[in-house]
């Protein structure tokens, strides 16, 4: 509920179908703003993000270019919870900041916000009209972690336990798309879901 723009979120489990369904969307001109690309973006060289986190953590999790070391960040905040904490404490409000800055920037008719991890921070999006779920099985979400990664079937599972559950998901979704058949089936479930959109979103004032 940001004024003036209609603002969809999008979110899903680990091989749900999320990004296949992003692309489709992004297809047809409507905005797509990622937590991923976000996430990516606010840590880049010469931004304060990527300067906090030398001065909480030490040079040690910068590459030789000044770059951050993601293996080495990965490693510190594995080993140690409250450095997770610490570096989410750093990168997720400015993940927040940068999405409602390309959302207000946004001229499309409607726009998504697309935040994988979107059940265990909705309270920071309370701004969203509509919340999309795009819905697989945990049989089908293994089967594609196991084809598309190449890992084994014990990572596969810990990968899908450690994220919210269907069910938490499906709670808070306004539109579901289910998505354990073959990807082009998507083509008109994204279709039909723009056209209701482009309707919510004329409406909307």
């Amino acid at each position: 509920m940001l004024e003036g723009h209609y603002v969809v979120g999008l979110t899903g489990g680990v091989a749900a179908g999320k990004s296949a369904v992003e692309r489709r969307f992004t297809a047809l001109g409507i905005g797509v703003h990622d937590a991923d690309r976000a996430a990516r973006a606010v840590v880049e060289p010469g931004t304060e993000g990527l300067a906090e986190i030398a001065s909480a953590f030490g040079p040690d999790v910068l590459d030789s270019s000044g770059t951050l070391d993601r293996a080495a960040m990965r490693r510190r905040i594995f080993e140690d919870p409250l450095a997770r904490k610490r570096l989410e404490a750093i990168v997720h409000p400015r993940v927040r900041q940068w999405m409602m800055n390309h959302v207000r920037a946004d001229t499309g008719p409607y726009c998504i916000v697309a935040v994988p991890l979107l059940v265990e921070n909705l309270e920071h999006y309370a701004w969203l009209d509509r919340i999309l779920v795009v819905d697989a099985s945990v049989d089908t979400q293994l089967a594609r972690l196991t084809q598309r990664d190449g890992i084994d079937d014990t990572l596969a599972r810990r990968m899908v336990a450690n994220q919210s559950t269907r069910e938490e998901r499906l709670s808070i979704a306004t539109d579901v798309i289910h998505n354990d058949g073959p990807e082009n089936a998507l083509d008109d479930a994204v279709k039909n879901l723009h056209e209701q959109f482009l309707s919510l979103a004329s409406h909307h004032g």
